[in-house]
């Protein structure tokens, strides 16, 4: 067990707490503020308990440098509209005028430093970057659960110099995600879309040991359609691939477990929303087309029964480029499906919590998780390098 907020005292304590609020920005402005809302209950929680409260976050990919447009100061704008409250911003996330104006901070009072990923010793790791972080504060509370499966200056290395705890996003995260991978209702079912098998091996890997059932869609089913013999036309495919494909449904078969592939296909002559397109047998791809939505008529109707007769669903990745309208049906479908199934019901991150959120079901899953990498390495088995530095419950 890993500390959590209740496990210390922070009254008059500086206490440096790493956020997700790697958000979309647009003509300066935040464009959607949920990763922002989600790192709520733990702010105000620490400005109740009359914290200093030092928050730092990466934003974008600004190469280890400042760039003006990856700057804090619009997210700074957006927190401080929803708490109903000043929150300060740093120029920096380390030196000695930050130093001060941490040093300054009153009790309850909130400031947000600088871009992490404007210096190059964030995402190395670099141990004097993370001390002179640490040098800011007393404690550190980890509630970024979307960074969390990476070993950064942020993330691991200020847990070398500082008490560390997870906050309460990061707390019901791992609950969520480690109740269901330990103790899941069955029939437990698992969804696996997104584009690339390369990127999913070693989730079906361990899946495999774990469910019943086990639905395989987006362009890592064209991989799969190719192991069993299919025709896939001109969809993407990993052919270096083929034979990890037919090894990982040999197994399943050998544990018993159904690794469902799509019946119907929907196709088109384009990678394009303006595309021709048809809907074909899976097993009659022509030459030319490719596969963009593995959610045809008879697909959906075998998807939306499983979902229906589950107790435990997972899932991690789309079922075509649902970003374009024509190639969203069978993402959405099956959203709405699994919003009407009475099935304990964890979305990854990323991609699918967008497309669940496209379906306007969101309110309708038990969980969706804040962080699609992250997730996905959880749902691999794997330790989380950002769980792994919080100190243990001794």
């Amino acid at each position: 067990m890993k500390k959590t907020l209740k496990d210390m005292d922070f009254k008059g304590k500086k206490v440096l707490v790493r956020v997700d609020f790697n958000v979309p920005l647009k003509d300066g402005v935040v464009g959607d503020k949920t990763r922002i809302k989600a790192a709520l209950p733990t702010i105000e929680y620490l400005i109740k308990e009359e914290a200093k409260v030092l928050l730092i976050s990466h934003l974008g990919r600004p190469g280890g440098e400042p760039k003006d447009d990856l700057k804090m100061d619009p997210v700074a704008k957006a927190l401080a509209n929803l708490l109903n409250k000043e929150v300060k911003k740093a120029d920096d996330s380390i030196g000695k005028e930050v130093k001060k104006a941490a040093d300054s901070l009153e009790n309850g009072e909130v400031m947000l430093l600088e871009n992490s990923r404007f210096h190059a010793g964030e995402k190395k790791n670099d141990p004097e970057f993370a001390k002179e972080l640490a040098s800011l504060a007393d404690l550190y509370v980890n509630d970024a659960f979307g960074a969390a499966h990476r070993a950064h200056a942020t993330t691991v290395g200020v847990t070398e110099f500082l008490p560390a705890a997870a906050g309460f996003l990061m707390q019901r995260e791992l609950n969520a995600l480690g109740e269901v991978m330990e103790n899941p209702e069955s029939p437990f079912v698992a969804i696996m879309g997104g584009a690339k098998v390369s990127d999913k091996i070693d989730v079906i890997k361990n899946l495999i040991n774990k469910v019943d059932k086990l639905i395989v869609a987006g362009g890592i089913a064209n991989t799969f359609l190719l192991a069993k013999g299919y025709e896939v036309g001109d969809s993407l495919v990993e052919a270096d691939k083929v034979d990890l494909a037919k090894e990982l449904m040999a197994e399943a078969e050998e544990k018993g477990v159904d690794i469902v592939l799509p019946i119907d296909v929907v196709i088109a002559d384009d990678f394009s929303n303006d595309a021709n397109t048809q809907t074909v047998a899976a097993d009659e791809i022509p030459a030319g087309w490719q596969v963009l939505d593995c959610g045809g008529p008879q697909s959906l109707e075998n998807y939306k029964e499983i979902v229906k007769s589950a107790k435990t669903v997972i899932w991690n990745g789309p079922l075509g480029v649902f970003e374009m309208e024509k190639f969203a049906h069978g993402t959405v479908e099956l959203a709405k499906a699994l919003s009407e199934s009475d099935a304990h019901s964890v979305i990854g991150g990323g991609d699918s919590a967008a497309a669940i959120n496209q379906a306007g079901v969101a309110d309708k899953m038990s969980h969706i998780s804040t962080g699609g990498g992250a997730s996905l390495m959880f749902f691999e088995g794997k330790e989380l390098p950002g769980v792994a530095a919080l100190d243990d419950v001794e």
